[in-house]
Formats: structure tokens, sequence, C-alpha cells
């Protein structure tokens, strides 16, 4: 078993995309943070992103670690989680914790316990979704349009409203992002923006649909069910696949996803490590 650590993402790229293509739902995140970052697209990071790859003869297991972030092992196979944890543990210092398959996370949990100390609990889990046949749904009223250059401040607030822990700093830079790009959408109901989605551009076949956010009191009445379909249906229009992530603590949420389509793939778990 060798395993190699590398911060050159395009290199880390060539390596392990054959594997990593045999189901790129599945391993949508790791390829799509990858090839932003081999193509310089990704948003500018306060240090090195380190890439793991497991090999056995081929290459067998990816992991990744992004500026600021946990490591995320995906679908690691468990039994490459230990010697993935070895490996990250020569090259940081310390780490906020580790996301993926429970079972490779709950091992690489232990693993980096038993090297730098601390305790490892799981905070949170998710669900991988892949749209199957789409079903539009409906809202009480309103309609779709992609957002404006003046809401580049609303949209920001939103997203760190909704999804603090990922948008700590440079929500604006986020926003604009998805603005440059024609990939977030508004649900406009009585001249009013009510909800949001935003979606990734397509890597190697798959766009990954999030953010998805309304606030608080806009909820109930649809919109995010209805402006998810409708990028749903825009991404199948461009004869790519559609995914996305739910919280499985939200039923709600995931009950609507599946009446539009999405059905399981897999399920991840987020690990945090503290002192």
């Amino acid at each position: 078993m060798d395993v190699r650590v590398t911060t050159d993402a395009a290199a880390f790229e060539q390596t392990v995309s054959p594997f990593l293509q045999r189901d790129p739902v599945l391993h949508t995140l790791i390829l799509s943070n990858v090839r932003r970052r081999a193509t310089g697209t990704a948003r500018a990071e306060s240090g090195p992103s380190y890439f793991v790859s497991v090999h056995d003869g081929d290459v067998v297991g990816a992991a990744m670690r992004t500026s600021g972030r946990a490591v995320y092992l995906g679908a690691l196979r468990a039994d490459l989680a230990e010697p993935v944890a070895e490996a990250y543990a020569d090259v940081l210092p310390e780490l906020d914790g580790v996301a993926g398959d429970r079972p490779a996370a709950t091992r690489f949990g232990q693993r980096w316990c038993e090297l730098r100390g601390g305790r490892a609990t799981e905070t949170m889990a998710t669900r991988l979704h892949k749209l199957g046949t789409l079903t539009p749904l409906t809202a009480d009223a309103g309609h779709p349009r992609l957002m404006r250059a003046d809401e580049l401040d609303l949209v920001g607030a939103w997203g760190v409203d909704g999804f603090p822990h990922e948008l700590r700093t440079g929500h604006r830079e986020w926003a604009e992002q998805h603005l440059d790009q024609e990939t977030l959408w508004i649900w406009e109901a009585d001249g009013e923006p009510v909800s949001m989605v935003g979606y990734r551009l397509p890597t190697f076949g798959v766009s990954r649909i999030g953010p998805v956010y309304t606030p608080l009191d806009q909820r109930r009445h649809g919109y995010a069910g209805a402006l998810t379909s409708h990028v749903s249906a825009l991404i199948l229009a461009q004869g790519n696949q559609a995914c996305l992530y739910t919280d499985l603590s939200n039923p709600t949420s995931n009950k609507i996803y599946h009446q539009a389509g999405y059905r399981p793939v897999a399920d991840f778990v987020d690990v945090e490590f503290a002192a």
C-alpha cells in the first residue's frame, strides 16, 4: 500500500480522475473541488490544499483537505482511513475534523486522536442524492429568474445566514462568482426575492445543486422546491446529471427532494475534533 500526499491539484487530478470518474456523482465533491483548484478558478485561499491518493498498484482511494476545512474522505474504504490519517498527520499540525462515509470517518478520527490527542465527535449526517426522473414542483406564487447584480449583498447575506460554516468569509466574492457564472437563481414572488438556489458548473458531466436557501419568514410556500426543480431541469437540458446533499436531520427537505425525483446515493457524516 502506497499513500501519497501532494499540494499540486493538477497532478492529483491526473492521478485520481480515472478512478473517481467511475462514479462521478458519488465522487462529485472531490472531483469538482480539485478541478477548480487545478484550473485556477477557485476562490483565493489562505493556505495550501493537501491531496492524498492511495495506491495498490492502481489508485484505490482519494481524499482532500482544502485550506481551512476538514479532511474530506468521501466514499473512501474504511480500511484505508488509518493510513490516510497518518499521512495527514505528517503534514498538518492540527485539524478541525473529517467528513465522509461513517466507518471511514470514524476510523480516521480515532487514528487522528491517537496521534494528536483530543476527541472526535460526530456532529452531522448528510445524504447524497442523484436525480432520476424529474417531477416539477410548484409554489404558491412567483417565478424563477437569475440573480441580478444589485442582489450581491442580499445573496451574500443569505449565504452567511444559511451556511455560516462554509461562508465565514468571502461571501460577497462567492456571490460575485455565482453572478459571473450565471449559476444562482432567485424565486421572486410579489416583486420580492424569497428564495435562492445555486449550482456548480458541471464537472465530468455532473452538476451539484447548492446552496438552497429560503429566509425563515418565507418558508412553507414551496419556493425552494419549485426553484430546485427548475434548476434541475436546466441541468438536465444541458445534458448533465444533477445531484445534491441534504441534512438527514431535516425530514422536510429530504421529502421535498424525493418528490422532485431525487434518490439516495450514499450517506456521510461530519466528525469534529476537540481538545
